[in-house]
Order: C-alpha cells, then sequence, then structure tokens
C-alpha cells in the first residue's frame, strides 16, 4: 500500500536533494566536476552571512507580529460568545484563495507614492508615509500573506479546549487574566508552536515579497538562491546555500519542537 508513495518521496524528494548536496560539495574545473568545500566556505563569507541575519531577523519579526495580531484574533473567534466566527474566519481564508504573487502586486498599489493610504492620509491632513521599498514594507507583505497561517492553528486548539476546565477554574475563584496566563495560554501553545513553524519557514525562505515590495534594494537568502540559479547560473553555490538554509530551518523546527516537548511536559505538573 505504500508503494507509490515511496515512489512519490524517492523521484520528487530524497533524489532532488541529493542532486542540490552533490551540487553543493562540487566545483567546476575544465568542464569536470570536482569535489570541494569552496562553496560552503564561500557561504559563510560576510556579506552572505549578512544576508542571512537579514532574512532570519525579518522572519523572526514578522513571525512575532503574526502572534500579536493573530492570537488575538484566533482567541475571539475561539470565544463561544462571539457569533459572527464563521464570517470572520471566512474572511481570513478568502484572500487565500487568491494567488500569493497577486496578493503581493496588490500591496503596491496600497502602498505607493499616491496609493490608497497616502491618499487617505493626505485627505485627513496628515503627512505620507514612505514604505514602499524597504524593510518596514517586506515585514508587512510577509505579515498579510502568512497570518492566516498563525490563526488557524492556534484557533484549532483552542477551539477544541475542554471548557469544562475554565469554568471550574473560575469556580475555584480565579479571575480571566488567571484563567487565561496560568490555563488557556499554556494549553494553547502547541497551536502557537505550529503556527510560529508555519509562519517562519516561508517567511525565511521568501524571495518574491522582497523582490515586490523590497524593490531589490536588499537581498535575502531566497532572493540570493535565485539569483545564482537563474541569473549567475551558478548552481554549486546555490546548492550549497539552499543546504545551509534546509539546516537552518531544520534546526529551527528542532527548536520549536523542543518548546513543544518541554511546555506540554510542564502541563502535566
Amino acid at each position: 500500500m505504500s508503494a507509490p508513495y515511496l515512489f512519490w518521496a524517492l523521484l520528487f524528494i530524497v533524489i532532488p536533494i541529493a542532486l542540490v548536496i552533490y551540487y553543493s560539495l562540487c566545483t567546476e574545473v575544465d568542464g569536470r566536476m570536482l569535489f570541494s568545500w569552496e562553496n560552503y566556505k564561500r557561504a559563510f563569507e560576510p556579506i552572505y552571512i549578512r544576508v542571512m541575519w537579514r532574512s532570519v531577523l525579518l522572519a523572526l519579526i514578522s513571525t512575532l507580529a503574526c502572534i500579536l495580531a493573530g492570537y488575538p484574533v484566533a482567541y475571539i473567534m475561539a470565544s463561544k460568545e462571539y457569533s459572527s466566527k464563521n464570517l470572520l474566519l471566512f474572511l481570513f481564508l478568502v484572500p487565500m484563495w487568491m494567488n500569493f504573487l497577486l496578493r503581493t502586486y496588490s500591496w503596491l498599489t496600497i502602498l505607493e507614492k499616491n496609493g490608497l493610504i497616502n491618499t487617505l492620509l493626505a485627505f485627513l491632513g496628515l503627512p505620507k508615509l514612505n514604505i514602499l521599498y524597504s524593510d518596514k514594507a517586506v515585514v508587512l507583505g510577509m505579515v498579510y500573506n502568512f497570518l492566516p497561517f498563525m490563526i488557524l492553528p492556534i484557533y484549532s486548539v483552542l477551539k477544541k479546549m475542554d471548557q469544562s476546565l475554565i469554568e471550574a477554574a473560575q469556580d475555584l475563584g480565579a479571575d480571566s487574566k488567571t484563567v487565561f496566563l496560568r490555563l488557556i495560554l499554556p494549553m494553547s501553545m502547541p497551536g502557537v508552536i505550529s503556527g510560529i513553524t508555519m509562519v517562519f519557514m516561508p517567511a525565511v525562505t521568501t524571495f518574491i515579497i522582497s523582490d515586490l515590495l523590497g524593490g531589490a534594494q536588499f537581498m535575502l537568502i531566497g532572493n540570493l538562491i535565485e539569483q545564482q540559479f537563474l541569473k549567475v547560473n551558478n548552481w554549486n553555490f546555490g546548492s550549497a546555500l539552499s543546504v545551509i538554509l534546509m539546516f537552518l530551518i531544520i534546526a529551527s523546527v528542532s527548536i520549536f519542537s523542543m518548546v513543544d516537548k518541554n511546555n506540554d511536559e510542564g502541563a502535566l505538573f
């Protein structure tokens, strides 16, 4: 029964990753591929370290912004007192049905000099903002595109939470703040960790958002890899960067999983 899946995984996962690792460990000399660590040595030069650091930093900022914006929304949606939860959920899901590139392009018209935001500010007599082609625009684009991936896991966990536990805590004299900090927040951490993983991974690897909203004025790791494969035609260095990014993501997911596991163990006591 598992044979079709194993064949699919071998053909489209294992073999491509093996090819990327092979190219990353080779350097072309006189038309021949020779084993070399040169691509990895180059990847850790200061200029590329700065690119990786900027990518991780913007991804972390975007992930934090998604948590701060997404948790309250998920909490409201999961509240039994809120009657329009289905409508709110629908409004968050509708943009996901549109093309990712189209959604990002829409922010160009919103953030441009004579765009919607600056037009509204001018109407109110306020100074215009120069957000487009900056880090702020890139973070805004990431938050907009990846926010649903933070809200949905948290909402799913909160919705399944046993309400009798909350009622028991209230019967024992716990106020709303105590119930949230000692009961709801710890029990919702699996959803938070899942949301962090689902937001951080695409944020740290994105290149379309930084290309369009950043105006190609600075480069993220995704842009650098794209450039090596499609423009410079240096597949070996691009593969080395891809392997490093892959290990970075694996390390991040491992850390998030450890935090989630420790939280679950702590909840038992």
